[in-house]
């Protein structure tokens, strides 16, 4: 008898929804908009893609005892392993990092250590959440930017609440003799657009000069009494309805050509951090930053810059402050356990060969496996964020494999990838597939390039297949390099054009099958040339 096994579901928790929810056959329909053919590898990753959505649905006793099922992708150069990877990246909506396996080197050797994976995709899920948060405060940092931009063009009188004449551009302080006094205060006889240089008229842009405020000075005092901050006659300030005239005006754009004196945090050049970054010490710069932060604080400095310009830098001042950073820092840590995937390519190079003797670099391939068998089966990573449990990482291998094979790899990571994929070569049909049919096909960049010099190009299907055709030649001749040979083959066909393009007169360039192997038929025909050019 079977036993049924009830669970109750439940909703997505409230960040759950960083995680994909497109169904895997919506998955595998969008990477086959830029990938040609390996459809088992397709299906896998779409299958663990989705199993990232199904888990968050489980109820949490059993939620924490799925494991995520790595992926090992093993195929030759150029048939679509790393191409995968990076339109999981778009696709996945979640904390994704692509590295090279072969940039690591075992813990004691010079070089990056396999904990820096973890830290670099918690930085990833830090940016997207805050780019989040920041979408969220938008509108609000619009709002304060735009009250700030309005400080240093209309200074708020002292009566006026929260204003005590901080961040006032010198540009509005003169009195009506000019920058240094003498004169009557600037009345509210400038809130009359028609009294702004240039401004209202839209004639051409540039820094309010002293004798534009000073005649704008002369103007109002001529025509108004001074007025308050609240609209009524006072002494000095603008009134209410200047800065709303001064508003418009700014939302208007008639502004964005003036300029203004903004502050700005000054950027603290640290090239020790960075040395320490470059040689494998992470956690010591990571650090070392900290702690010179709150030794010495960041300095600030003025910058005149167009309101265009300044706009944009007050709005990310303002989105900055109203962030909770701690928040971001624990969706991050959250997303980055129960979200995150790392691709690590080219996983084949620290495989030790067969036969080797288990001396030299082999050492270095192994221990470089045995540090990362921990991250992969689940441990707890220290980052200056916090600690960062692996369990629930998903991983996707992949390899090429000629040197060695899969079963090289030490039998604890092996364990660790339960999926294999094998990628098939590619064909000449799937060449000419991969010419036409994806939406970045080579021929549409080519086509591209081409129009900007204000030449159609045209290829006729014939020309086509002959490309494809010649180039799976080259390949099984020589070192097969997948579709990347379809790179050099394009090259060399359209490098005449390409040089005389500007200098045609005829804007209407056609590629037949003769021209290619006009172009193409004594490099293919010569062995050894191609191996050098093709």
């Amino acid at each position: 008898m079977i036993m049924p096994i009830t669970t109750n579901y439940e909703k997505e928790e409230p960040d759950a929804g960083a995680v994909n929810s497109h169904t895997p056959r919506e998955i595998v329909r969008q990477l086959d908009d830029y990938i040609i053919g390996q459809s088992q590898a397709k299906r896998s990753v779409a299958i663990a893609l989705r199993n990232r959505w199904r888990r968050r649905r489980v109820p949490p006793p059993l939620r924490d005892e799925i494991a995520p099922k790595n992926i090992i992708m093993i195929g030759p150069t150029g048939v679509g392993k790393t191409e995968i990877a990076r339109r999981l990246a778009g696709l996945a909506q979640s904390p994704f990092l692509k590295v090279e396996a072969s940039k690591f080197t075992e813990v004691g050797y010079v070089g990056r250590d396999v904990e820096s994976i973890i830290r670099d995709l918690l930085e990833l899920a830090i940016n997207m959440v805050r780019g989040e948060e920041r979408e969220m405060v938008r509108e609000k940092a619009k709002i304060l930017a735009e009250e700030r931009i309005l400080d240093l063009l209309v200074p708020p009188s002292s009566s006026r609440p929260g204003s005590a004449g901080a961040g006032v551009s010198p540009f509005f302080a003169w009195g009506a003799g000019g920058p240094t006094g003498g004169g009557k205060d600037i009345s509210p006889a400038v809130a009359d657009v028609t009294g702004l240089p240039d401004a209202a008229a839209g004639s051409k842009a540039g820094p309010l000069r002293p004798t534009d405020m000073a005649t704008m000075a002369r103007t109002a005092a001529e025509t108004s009494t001074p007025v308050s901050a609240t609209g009524s006659p006072g002494p000095g300030g603008f009134s209410e309805s200047t800065r709303e005239k001064f508003r418009k005006m700014l939302r208007e754009g008639k502004l964005d050509e003036r300029e203004v004196e903004v502050e700005l945090e000054q950027q603290q050049s640290t090239p020790m951090f960075e040395m320490l970054s470059a040689g494998g010490m992470d956690g010591m710069e990571s650090n070392l930053r900290d702690m010179f932060s709150k030794m010495f604080p960041r300095k600030t400095q003025k910058r005149k810059c167009k309101i265009r310009e300044a706009r944009e830098i007050l709005q990310q001042s303002e989105a900055e402050k109203l962030i909770d950073h701690d928040r971001v820092i624990r969706l991050a840590i959250g997303r980055t356990e129960q979200a995150g995937i790392v691709f690590l390519d080219e996983i084949d190079k620290i495989a030790s060969r067969a036969g080797s003797s288990g001396h030299g670099p082999e050492v270095s391939r192994e221990g470089v496996q045995r540090d990362l068998l921990p991250i992969v089966e689940g441990s707890t990573v220290t980052t200056k964020h916090g600690m960062v449990h692996t369990d629930h990482i998903l991983f996707i291998a992949s390899g090429a494999f000629h040197v060695c094979k899969p079963s090289d790899l030490i039998p604890e990571l092996q364990g660790r990838f339960p999926i294999r994929v094998e990628l098939n070569s590619l064909g000449e049909e799937e060449f000419y597939r991969i010419l036409t049919e994806p939406q970045n096909a080579l021929l549409k960049q080519y086509v591209a390039l081409m129009k900007t010099e204000g030449i159609d190009l045209l290829f006729t299907d014939e020309a086509i297949r002959e490309v494809a055709r010649l180039a799976t030649e080259v390949n099984s001749r020589t070192e097969n390099i997948g579709a990347r040979r379809l790179h050099t083959v394009m090259e060399r066909l359209l490098e005449t054009l390409a040089f005389e393009a500007s200098d045609l007169s005829e804007k209407k360039f056609e590629i037949s099958a003769d021209y290619v192997r006009q172009q193409l038929a004594e490099v293919v025909g010569d062995e050894d040339l191609s191996r050098f050019i093709l």
